[in-house]
C-alpha cells in the first residue's frame, strides 16, 4: 500500500524483465499478465493509474530518452488492458517515470527494472489529480517552495491577484514584475 493506494508491480514469478531493452513492446508473458488482470481491475470501481519504467541504460533512440521510452511502455500496458476488456475510462493517468523509481535500487541496471506499475487508487489520491488547485482537499500535502528575491527597477509594475486571470486561484498573492523573467511574489503568511 502508498498513500495513492494499491500499488501492482508487474513482474513475473521467474523475475524477468516486461520489455527487452531499448523496447516498448511487452514480452509476451508480461502480456499474460495483464490479460489475466484486466477483468480483476475492470471489478474495482477505484481509478488507475500506470506507470512504465526503465533500468537506468541511457536509451539510444534519436531525439529519445529513459522518459519517453518509459511513457510509450505504460502507454502500451494501457492497450493491453483495455485489448483484455479493461474500462479505459477508468483510467485517470499513464505516465512515465523512466529510471526514477526502480524496483532494485541497488541495482539500477537490473533488467527486472524494466517494468510496469499499476496504482489502484484510493478516493483522496484519484481527488487529488482531478482537483490539483483544490489545496483543502488534501491539507497535509502543501510544499513552500523558496522564490528567488527580485531587485525592484523603475519601470516594475505591481501585480495583484485582481489584475491577474482567474485571480481566484491566486487569492493572497502579490509582488512586483521587473522583467518578464523575474517575478517575485510575497507569499501569504502560513495559517
Amino acid at each position: 500500500m502508498t498513500r495513492d493506494g494499491l500499488r501492482i508491480q508487474i513482474i513475473d514469478q521467474d523475475k524477468r524483465p516486461m520489455f527487452k531493452l531499448s523496447s516498448t513492446k511487452l514480452e509476451p508473458y508480461a502480456a499474460e499478465i495483464l490479460k489475466k488482470l484486466a477483468p480483476v481491475i475492470n471489478q474495482l470501481p477505484n481509478r488507475l493509474t500506470i506507470a512504465g519504467h526503465t533500468d537506468s541504460l541511457p536509451y539510444n533512440g534519436v531525439d529519445r530518452s529513459n522518459w519517453e521510452l518509459s511513457a510509450d511502455r505504460a502507454n502500451a500496458a494501457r492497450r493491453e488492458l483495455v485489448a483484455d476488456g479493461y474500462d479505459e475510462k477508468k483510467l485517470l493517468r499513464v505516465v512515465g517515470m523512466a529510471d526514477a523509481l526502480p524496483l532494485l535500487p541497488d541495482a539500477p541496471t537490473d533488467p527486472r527494472n524494466r517494468r510496469i506499475s499499476i496504482t489502484v487508487m484510493n478516493d483522496s489520491a484519484a481527488d487529488r489529480v482531478l482537483n490539483p488547485l483544490n489545496f483543502s482537499s488534501d491539507k497535509n500535502s502543501s510544499v513552500t517552495l523558496p522564490l528567488p528575491a527580485a531587485t525592484p527597477s523603475a519601470n516594475a509594475s505591481p501585480i495583484t491577484p485582481s489584475s491577474l486571470p482567474n485571480s481566484t486561484l491566486i487569492e493572497g498573492i502579490t509582488g512586483t514584475i521587473t522583467n518578464p523573467e523575474d517575478i517575485a511574489p510575497a507569499l501569504p503568511p502560513k495559517p
